[in-house]
């Protein structure tokens, strides 16, 4: 059995496709047979412009189950822009097909944020298909993990009209083309699922992100916060979509030199972070680059607060930001301004939070100086949000997808036969 697997991110590199899709691949690995195979078509690390750890053009390892082909493409330098990301995309697309034309494969699997890596896992699924002479009843299944609603994100962000116009029926198609030949689509959040109606053909699962066993094992700090400087870290990307250039500088002048922001990350919106911070001539904001995972627990470990927040957009409203289930895993209160599903989420797993308007300095500033400090380790959550535990039983669900299909493969051609 030979299966493929698509991720635009894999470790070494950093982030949580990254963390998702290398945990998946090793679990995976674990509950295959010694004779089946995973090829996994993944890029060098390219998440973070300032952070690009060596990592092989070619490996196979093995993770106490069948063997995993690791082949990983080097793609252009990009600033995380919209056209560097379709020039990134396409160098990855047309080196995947190279990489995989001669190969017969008995399932896909992509996992994709920006749409057009499962529109690559519909392309390969389907080429295979026509290769072997099959009809589309007796298809090589696909099996999308559907990260983000890039078509419904892209067109609430881009500010000029025209393009907007030229877009939606571009991706409108290709997102109809990708979903309409999925057998399978797991959503990881299930304010996704409305979106997805009209798309009946496929079965569906809802497996969200979960907390990796690093930040399960980081012990409290046993000290209470510096009584004078109180500090709110975000790690992460920094983008559109996250929006800190709209909240963090504001609430930063309101707050005041009793507290502190630490940013640790990168992305598209970064500069116009640094730039508000310097409209605002703030001197309580630090921007950092990424660090390791490692360097990244001790700044967990001396923040007062862990902060989360997303752009005001109809489209952040679905998401669940995967940053939740890493901050829910410590002792410290989290400040998460999101609205929709994410702030419902938040309400009823993770206790100990603040809970304000995306955008609104006002709102942050007024519940944090009013909420008594206190940290509380997250008992149930932890225990319910393992990455572990999702990964073995998100890899069921793929091995359940291949093994329904074969049967109606077979099944089909029995009726033929007949």
């Amino acid at each position: 059995m030979k299966i493929l697997y698509l991720t635009f991110y894999f470790e070494p590199d950093i982030g949580p496709g990254a963390f998702r899709n290398t945990s998946l691949v090793h679990e995976l690995s674990r509950q295959l047979s010694s004779d089946s195979e995973i090829h996994v078509v993944t890029t060098q690390p390219n998440r973070y412009k300032s952070y690009k750890p060596i990592a092989p053009e070619y490996e196979e390892q093995r993770y106490g189950g069948c063997s995993v082909i690791i082949e990983r493409i080097k793609i252009p330098t990009h600033a995380s822009g919209l056209l560097d990301q379709i020039r990134s995309f396409a160098a990855y697309y047309w080196v995947a097909h190279r990489l995989t034309k001669k190969v017969n494969y008995d399932l896909v699997v992509a996992s994709s944020s920006r749409l057009f890596t499962a529109f690559l896992g519909a392309k390969l699924a389907w080429r295979g298909l026509s290769r072997r002479g099959l009809t589309r009843d007796q298809h090589i299944p696909l099996f999308l993990d559907i990260r983000d609603l890039f078509r419904e994100v892209i067109l609430e962000m881009v500010k000029m009209p025209f393009v907007g116009v030229l877009l939606n029926p571009l991706l409108w198609a290709v997102e109809q083309y990708t979903f309409g030949h999925a057998t399978h689509i797991n959503l990881v959040s299930e304010g996704f699922r409305s979106y997805f109606k009209s798309f009946p053909q496929a079965t569906y699962s809802y497996f969200t992100n979960g907390i990796d066993d690093t930040f399960l094992t980081i012990p409290s700090r046993p000290e209470a916060p510096d009584p004078h400087v109180q500090t709110l870290l975000y790690a992460g990307n920094i983008g559109e979509g996250q929006s800190l250039h709209k909240i963090i500088p504001q609430a930063a002048r309101l707050l005041g030199d009793g507290y502190r922001f630490v940013v640790i990350g990168n992305g598209g919106a970064k500069g116009k972070l640094e730039a508000a911070i310097r409209v605002e001539e703030v001197m309580n904001v630090e921007v950092r680059q990424p660090v390791s995972p490692t360097e990244l627990i001790e700044y967990y470990q001396k923040a007062d607060y862990l902060f989360v927040h997303l752009n005001n957009l109809d489209a952040c409203k679905r998401v669940l930001p995967s940053k939740l289930f890493e901050c829910g895993a410590m002792d410290k209160p989290i400040v998460a301004g999101v609205a929709g599903h994410a702030a419902s989420f938040v309400r009823e797993y993770i206790p100990n939070h603040i809970l304000f308007s995306p955008g609104d300095a006002t709102d942050l500033v007024r519940q944090l100086r009013e909420k008594p400090y206190y940290t509380q380790v997250r008992t149930d959550f932890r225990a319910q949000f393992q990455r572990k535990n999702i990964s073995q039983a998100m890899a069921r669900q793929i091995l359940r997808t291949l093994a329904e299909t074969t049967v109606d493969k077979v099944n089909t051609l029995n009726t033929v036969a007949v």
